[in-house]
């Protein structure tokens, strides 16, 4: 058998990750994502076959900032020794105050300049793992790289269009960080980074408030988690409903995001026709 014919098994903590991992492997990896489509990568609950999983991988990815809090419990439980590769390493993050604590909002591949660096840091992982395939895995990555340039040039002819006083919307936790600095949209969650913490009735209040001010005319729902308080907000203040995000995971294969390309184009589509609309 040749030496390039080696196949790695990667495992990748979440559906975005585990695409873009796939996209740079290719035939040369097999690809096991722990949180499955439309999961959530913050309250996810290993089981027993995922430390498994774990155990026989030759490579394992995270993205790391606090994503996913449950890795270390599952790395513990599985007897697994490797380092997992941060795909998020040297992406420039970004901060805000959760409960009068600054934290890196996590959600760095809301933005496909930051998907840039993890197909980087997932090149040169893949490579280390497997040297004989890394002309394959570089020219993926740069077929993929040129994808998302095209993608991040998509957004910006499709929200750039839109008056700055417009692009404001309503969603159910604080994921879009990324894209609102890169796109100059703000989105206003009554839940902060995690889906994991509360909002109080004070913060909602406050928050409903707001969107009467700022005249806020959409909100979304997200396909990984609980639409009950974006819905009670929405009826307080009149949002009209503009759909479903995909913000954290990938839907199923017969979904409209099954790829990360496709949860890009279809969140920027679903965006820019709300507020262009408003």
């Amino acid at each position: 058998m040749p030496a390039s014919a080696k196949t790695l098994n990667a495992v990748a903590s979440f559906t975005v990750l585990a695409d873009v991992v796939k996209q740079v492997g290719g035939e040369h990896v097999n690809v096991k994502s722990l949180v499955g489509p439309n999961g959530d990568p913050h309250e996810f609950e290993p089981s027993p076959n995922d430390a498994r999983e774990l155990k026989a991988a030759d490579v394992t990815f995270i993205s790391g900032e606090g994503l996913e809090s449950w890795f270390e419990r599952l790395v513990k439980a599985s007897g697994y020794s490797g380092k997992p590769v941060i795909a998020s390493e040297g992406i420039k993050t970004r901060t805000m105050d959760e409960d009068g604590k600054t934290i890196t909002d996590p959600h760095v591949w809301n933005s496909p300049v930051n998907i840039e660096v993890w197909v980087g840091n997932i090149e040169k992982a893949l490579t280390a793992a497997d040297p004989a395939d890394a002309a394959t895995f570089k020219a993926n990555a740069d077929r993929y790289t040129k994808i998302l340039k095209d993608l991040d040039a998509y957004a910006k002819a499709k929200l750039e269009t839109v008056p700055k006083d417009r692009r404001k919307i309503l969603t159910s936790h604080d994921a879009f960080g990324y894209f609102g600095r890169e796109y100059g949209v703000t989105f206003l969650s009554p839940v902060g980074l995690s889906t994991e913490t509360e909002a109080s009735a004070a913060d909602i209040a406050k928050l409903i408030d707001q969107i009467r001010k700022e005249k806020v005319k959409t909100y979304f729902f997200e396909n990984s988690n609980d639409a009950r308080l974006v819905q009670q907000i929405s009826k307080a203040t009149g949002a009209e409903p503009g759909g479903e995000l995909y913000v954290e995971a990938l839907s199923k294969e017969d979904g409209p995001a099954p790829t990360y390309a496709k949860m890009f184009r279809y969140n920027v589509d679903l965006i820019s026709k709300a507020i262009a609309g408003s």
